[in-house]
């Protein structure tokens, strides 16, 4: 029996998209202040949902989870534990990046 499909079509197709091989890179020194210490930059003093924030942050700390949900966006953010674990700082700008001095 001969295949109704051209050659082309059984062929594999190469991958389109290829993830790069990131280099190993080293472990970024933490920022004097302790995790549950938010860089004022990053979370002022004077904002309105700041405790709610705070709270929501130590309890993912407490409990080893990788972030919380921002009360005010419903956005995930990831804990200053969990970037710490990770070793390097991203320069995104996130919330409670342990690096940012």
């Amino acid at each position: 029996m001969v295949s109704m499909m051209s050659p082309s079509v059984d062929a594999p197709r190469p991958a389109r998209y290829r993830r790069r091989m990131v280099e190993p890179r080293q472990r970024w020194p933490l920022a004097p202040r302790e995790l549950d210490e938010p860089h004022p930059s990053r979370l002022r003093e004077d904002h309105p949902g700041r405790a709610e924030i705070l709270a929501r942050h130590a309890e993912a700390l407490r409990d080893g989870t990788p972030g919380y949900l921002d009360p005010s966006s419903g956005l995930f953010v990831l804990s200053a534990g969990f970037l710490a674990k990770r070793g390097f700082c991203c320069t995104r700008g996130c919330r409670h990046c342990p690096y940012v001095t």
